[in-house]
């Protein structure tokens, strides 16, 4: 049995992960799908000040909470900033850590730095009359999404040293997917040692359309 924990990225909720994770626990493992403040199921507490660090803060507890010693912590998009954030305290507790066409900060990078222009103006733009609550980008709209707190995307990751003890790190790559951010964490991870790289014919949504190659990459994990 493995624990995994699961985190979504901007906009969405831990809906994006059901049918992985239900198929996880079907298997025998343990799984936590992170509830973030302002987001998803927690859409309902939203409110401007919200950072990066609360959503830090919402994955570290609900891992407190669940019992887990070591676990695979994921992260999706957005949620490659908050799990870099949690291998900060708890890197030598992570047997793995899942990248899925995710930002991968480096020390004192934010979301913002990690994105150009187009993002730039978008962010700004669209929480003119929302102050603090940023809509999803062109393209993404659905209706399942909600707005996402626009001090997340500002507020940098600050390494510890921590960060350095995780046990494997893995990259999964949308193939599928233009124009996208995340072609350079590409070239980072096929050309750093140790990491781990897949890619996916799919579109940003990889646990959606890959779901079978989703679950054989976490099962790896275990």
């Amino acid at each position: 049995m493995t624990d995994y924990v699961l985190v979504h990225g901007a906009w969405g909720g831990s809906f994006g992960y059901d049918r992985v994770a239900a198929e996880l626990r079907a298997a025998g493992h343990r799984v936590v799908l992170a509830q973030l403040t302002g987001l998803g199921t927690r859409k309902g507490e939203f409110h401007p000040g919200i950072t990066l660090t609360t959503h830090i803060d919402d994955v570290c507890n609900q891992i407190t909470s669940a019992g887990y010693d070591k676990f695979v912590l994921v992260g999706h998009s957005y949620g490659g900033m908050i799990v870099t954030g949690v291998a900060t305290r708890l890197g030598a507790r992570i047997t793995a850590l899942v990248y899925i066409d995710a930002f991968l900060p480096q020390d004192g990078q934010s979301l913002w730095d990690l994105t150009g222009d187009f993002e730039h103006h978008h962010y700004i733009d669209s929480q003119k009359f929302t102050p603090g609550a940023v809509a999803p980008l062109p393209g993404l709209e659905n209706p399942v999404l909600s707005r996402h707190p626009l001090l997340t995307l500002l507020e940098a990751v600050k390494f510890t040293g921590e960060e350095a003890k995780v046990g494997r790190r893995i990259y999964v790559f949308a193939n599928a997917w233009e124009p996208t951010p995340f072609r350079k964490f590409v070239k980072r991870v096929t050309s750093e040692k140790g990491w781990e790289y897949h890619e996916s014919k799919a579109s940003h949504n990889v646990m959606g359309d890959q779901p079978e190659q989703t679950l054989a990459i976490l099962v790896g994990c275990a």
